[in-house]
């Protein structure tokens, strides 16, 4: 396709638009003698005319065509060009025929030449510059289309013809008659413009044509009112013509204005209805429960009593909280509580109903109930509950309690509204006591063990007495005794024996539990001496017990054992009173949640960083300036827009701070208009980067909080995502280079999974470029804390949540449980876009397949030319046990190992398909790109004939 055609279809899109002339000389506005320069005076002659609509006007005519070699020259006033790089020339005249004219020479012409001639000011003579050729630049040899006799007079001939390009203040003409006989009638000088026009919501200004016919003039515009660009930069070009062509960029009406004018306005939407979103819609009435009072507004405000959820697009109906819950019942059984009840008869317009239960005792008639203390267990949970039921329990006996439950939506704490709620009172029944907390070895003899314990937290009335319960360890049958107090001593034992013992309480309601099993020996001598007791207890009742005898007759060789458990005991100790530290810095935390991590790391781990959920922080504006240093607006300088984000522009610009030097950085934009949810996200993302220090992972710069609008400041990476860069440079690097990148990628993931992060959308998109080919790893937005208290450290994502099918383990598509290795089998579709140069995972296919296809164990297959133990790594990141993928710290060390061992690369795979490949075999087909039609069906058979070999 050329260029010229190119040029023709995109001027379609514009209106058409008629060329504008402007007049620079008329010879036909003279009210007077024209009185322009003839050479020789014999030549030229002006006299009075008339046009061809019979209008007086001053004209000039030559007819000496009876004597040979006539140079007659003719030139006008100086013409100030006005800054316009090409004029046209209309002339209009008449020529007699040469046959028409009896007894004349050969020399006879029935033509004449046009010249022009430039000049800084109107500086000609009657000799200056000469009447020749040179200085005089000819334009044409105008010749009539029809010529007349006597008998056929007043045929006109009118001629258009243009020059230039002109770069002086004027120019004059200049007419050469070389023995013609004719008049010159009229002459217009003009030049032709583009006229103002309105295209895209964008105005451009009145431009004149460029110094060719060809040329085109760029003319920039500006957005009409009320509009905003969404493409840039806005130009139109103006061609020879005085056409308008080629429009670059767009405007669009912004939030709450409409097009009007046939696309050329924006118009403030009409009271009573609203547009929440920029582009070329129409507005819309307010939904309901809602009122725009002005106009131009984009969310219509809601009325009284009726609010929106920060995640409430603009468009919903306005909402209320709902009513109470109905028919509240409770059943009480000793210290324990069911409660169940349905649902309110109102909702409240909205369907993410929970209930809160809050529980209130009563202990003093007369006296405002108080919350319940935090021991008190309320099942599933006291929050945010979405099923009608609970379970209370560790209440107090014989204690009147109030429990409210509350109905809360969306809107619920949005509103001056406070949440309605049912009350039940209910009063617990007598219960036996709780567990003795533990138990502590006082005494030790060869017979005798003498024991102490703390009485139970919660008694639940007056303890009776307490049972003692002990027996040999590793013998079954145990023996009982009593004591009225908290502490007893237990004879006739066996002397160096170890012995299992526990201890309960007894009220009018029953024993209580059983404290935990605690070890203790009884010694070797009948002699008593003083006992050292430690225990350490843990989740099966196994404690470490040591006593250590004044006996001055006992051999080293006999305390050596009961040397080493001393020691053992103070070790003991001292994480016990680690341990204690611990808490006591917990309980004493009232900051921020990373001074408190900060002083945990100095007694557990110091030098360890863990990563810090910034959604933990109630107040958003905390954690951005925990982690992010805030930039003066008037360091921040941006240049242009090079892209578009989930919350505004992203654009290119400037960074000049104190003592650094001026650096390319990335800037982020919050766009107009956001809400206080939007601005939340969109500063978490920063929080998040703030904590990370890595050369492969996305530098903070720092954030604008405090000006609008708010800015994220990023390292600027020039090569921009690394799948589109790939797909530009297809086949342009050695796998060497296509290595290395890999291997920067994982090292940076590493980094990430030591500080127990997991990314969650890891992908080639999201991996930035610099100019020296270094990837680091960026977009943070789906990506949450990976809490690794349990065994099994996972993050649940919330429902809803959109997951990248084709990037996304098996097991967090299905059961959404994220992790690191879930994040391994991510990095190992980035692996196969690196080698495949960005080629799309899986092809066309659909996500249904692709999740079929994985499911039965189908694999991507090798792209071409890719190393075989490059795919062999892949295969192992896509293992369906996640617990058997690499971790990214082996991943790194085997891409080491293969960019120092460069042969390792060379050794291609030979199952160069485009099909999918299943575990244990290859399905048929051989491809460089996406399978065809005909290919996809028989991957689809193939799985669902084939018994799939699993991972």
């Amino acid at each position: 396709m050329t260029m010229d055609y190119c040029l023709w279809v995109c001027s379609l899109v514009l209106p058409v638009v008629l060329a504008v002339e402007e007049t620079l000389m008329d010879s036909r506005w003279a009210t007077t003698e024209l009185a322009w320069t003839t050479f020789p005076e014999s030549g030229w002659e002006e006299v009075s005319g008339y046009d061809d609509s019979m209008s007086p006007i001053r004209t000039y005519q030559v007819c000496n065509v009876r004597q040979p070699n006539q140079n007659n020259w003719l030139r006008t006033d100086f013409i100030p060009r006005r800054s316009v790089l090409r004029v046209y020339v209309e002339l209009k005249f008449s020529v007699r025929d040469c046959a028409s004219i009896p007894n004349i020479p050969g020399s006879c012409k029935e033509t004449f030449n046009l010249f022009y001639y430039e000049a800084d000011g109107d500086t000609a003579t009657d000799a200056s510059p000469l009447f020749r050729e040179n200085p005089y630049v000819k334009v044409d040899t105008i010749a009539p289309d029809e010529s007349f006799s006597l008998l056929e007079a007043g045929r006109i001939n009118t001629k258009l013809r243009s020059f230039g390009p002109l770069s002086k203040a004027g120019f004059y003409l200049a007419f050469q008659d070389l023995g013609a006989c004719m008049s010159l009638i009229s002459v217009r000088v003009f030049f032709k413009k583009c006229s103002t026009t309105i295209a895209n919501f964008a105005v451009f200004p009145e431009t004149a044509t460029g110094a060719e016919a060809t040329s085109l003039v760029i003319a920039p515009g500006a957005c009409v009112s009320s509009a905003m660009e969404v493409s840039v930069p806005l130009k139109l070009y103006c061609n020879g013509d005085g056409e308008w062509m080629v429009p670059v960029g767009s405007c669009t009406c912004i939030a709450g204005f409409e097009p009007s004018g046939e696309n050329t306005q924006c118009q403030a939407c009409s009271p009573g209805t609203f547009k929440s979103k920029y582009g070329e819609g129409s507005c819309s009435p307010c939904p309901p429960n809602s009122r725009a009072a002005t106009r131009g507004v984009n969310v219509c405000p809601c009325l009284t009593g009726f609010s929106r959820a920060d995640s409430d697009p603009p468009d919903t109906a306005c909402t209320t909280i709902p009513s109470s819950p109905q028919n509240v019942i409770s059943s009480v059984n000793e210290t324990s509580l069911s409660l169940e009840w349905d649902e309110p008869v109102d909702t409240g317009g909205r369907s993410d109903l929970v209930y809160n239960v809050v529980c209130k005792k009563c202990l003093s008639r007369g006296v405002p109930c108080t919350r319940c203390d935090d021991n008190v267990d309320i099942a599933p949970r006291r929050l945010g509950l979405r099923q009608r039921k609970v379970v209370v329990r560790n209440l107090l006996a014989h204690t009147p309690y109030s429990f409210e439950v509350q109905a809360v939506n969306g809107v619920s704490g949005k509103t001056a509204l406070a949440p309605r709620f049912s009350t039940v009172n209910i009063t617990t029944n007598q219960a036996a006591p709780s567990a003795v907390p533990t138990v502590h070895l006082m005494k030790s003899t060869a017979d005798t063990l003498s024991l102490s314990w703390l009485p139970p937290e919660t008694p639940n009335g007056v303890i009776l007495d307490y049972e003692i319960k002990y027996y040999e360890r590793g013998q079954g049958m145990s023996h009982t005794v009593t004591a009225q107090h908290s502490s007893a001593k237990v004879e006739g034992l066996r002397a160096a024996t170890p012995y299992v013992v526990q201890v309960r309480a007894r009220t009018v309601a029953g024993y209580g539990r059983y404290s935990n099993p605690m070890d203790f020996s009884t010694s070797l001598h009948s002699k008593e001496g003083l006992s050292l007791s430690t225990s350490l207890h843990s989740k099966e009742g196994l404690s470490l017990s040591t006593s250590l005898h004044s006996d001055p007759q006992r051999s080293v060789q006999d305390q050596l054992p009961l040397i080493v458990g001393s020691a053992t005991a103070g070790l003991v100790v001292i994480v016990a009173l680690v341990v204690m530290a611990v808490v006591c810095l917990k309980k004493q935390h009232s900051g921020s949640e990373l001074e408190y991590t900060e002083k945990l790391q100095q007694y557990i781990s110091p030098g360890m960083k863990v990563y810090i959920d910034p959604f933990t922080y109630e107040d958003p504006n905390e954690a951005v300036h925990e982690f992010a240093k805030e930039i003066d607006i008037s360091c921040v300088k941006i240049e242009e827009v090079i892209g578009a984000g989930e919350f505004g522009e992203v654009c290119r610009g400037r960074l000049k701070q104190a003592s650094r030097r001026e650096a390319v950085v990335a800037i982020k934009t919050l766009k107009a208009g956001y809400t206080e949810r939007q601005r939340r996200d969109f500063l978490a993302e920063a929080s998040i980067m703030g904590q990370f220090d890595h050369p492969n992972v996305i530098r903070l710069e720092g954030v604008l909080t405090r000006s609008c609008p708010v800015l994220i400041i990023t390292e600027f990476m020039e090569n921009g995502a690394l799948d589109s860069f790939l797909r530009l440079n297809d086949g342009r690097f050695n796998m060497t280079q296509l290595v290395g990148m890999l291997r920067g990628i994982a090292a940076g993931m590493k980094y990430l999974a030591d500080m127990n992060y997991v990314h969650r959308d890891l992908a080639a998109r999201n991996i930035l470029v610099n100019s020296n080919l270094v990837c680091k790893v960026s977009d943070f937005g789906l990506s949450r804390f990976l809490d690794d208290t349990s065994a099994d450290p996972t993050y649940t994502s919330s429902l809803g949540g959109k997951i990248p099918i084709r990037w996304t383990a098996p097991e967090a598509i299905a059961f959404r449980k994220f992790t690191t290795a879930s994040d391994v089998w991510s990095y190992g579709i980035v692996m196969w876009e690196v080698v495949s140069y960005g080629e799309r995972p899986y092809w066309d296919m659909s996500n249904q397949d692709v999740m079929t296809a994985v499911e039965q164990d189908y694999r991507l297959p090798p792209p071409m030319d890719c190393p075989m133990v490059l795919h062999q790594l892949m295969l192992e990141c896509w293992v369906k046990e996640r617990n058997l993928r690499p971790k990214f710290c082996r991943i790194v060390g085997t891409l080491d190992k293969l960019l120092r061992n460069a042969a390792s690369l060379k050794v291609v795979t030979s199952n160069q398909c485009g099909d999918l490949l299943q575990v244990g075999g290859t399905l048929p087909g051989h491809h460089r790109k996406s399978p065809d039609e005909g290919s996809q069906e028989i991957v689809r058979q193939q799985m669902s004939q084939t018994l799939p070999i699993r991972v």
